[in-house]
């Protein structure tokens, strides 16, 4: 799991006492971001990976979905975001 991810998501966590772990779910009741604090963390990952070099789609159609969407949690996050940037390499 991208420890990028993790890291950016703990800062975004407003309650601080939250364990921030791969299954953390990013939608859905048991949500630690609000849709704010989740754009917010997705225009962090656009600047991560423009400067890795490649640009990360979250926009995509399945993305908000709750049975397919990168979005579900920590780990679905950043496995997407880490094909993301292997496929562009």
């Amino acid at each position: 799991m991208s420890d990028l991810v993790v890291h950016h998501v703990r800062e975004l966590v407003k309650d601080k006492n939250v364990l921030v772990t791969g299954d953390t779910s990013l939608i859905g009741d048991s949500r630690v971001l609000d849709s704010l604090g989740l754009v917010e963390l997705c225009l962090r990952l656009e600047d991560e990976a423009t400067d890795l070099g490649f640009e990360f789609d979250w926009a995509s159609e399945s993305a908000m979905s709750r049975n397919r969407s990168m979005f579900r949690t920590v780990s679905s996050l950043a496995a997407e975001f880490e094909s993301q940037q292997q496929a562009k390499s």
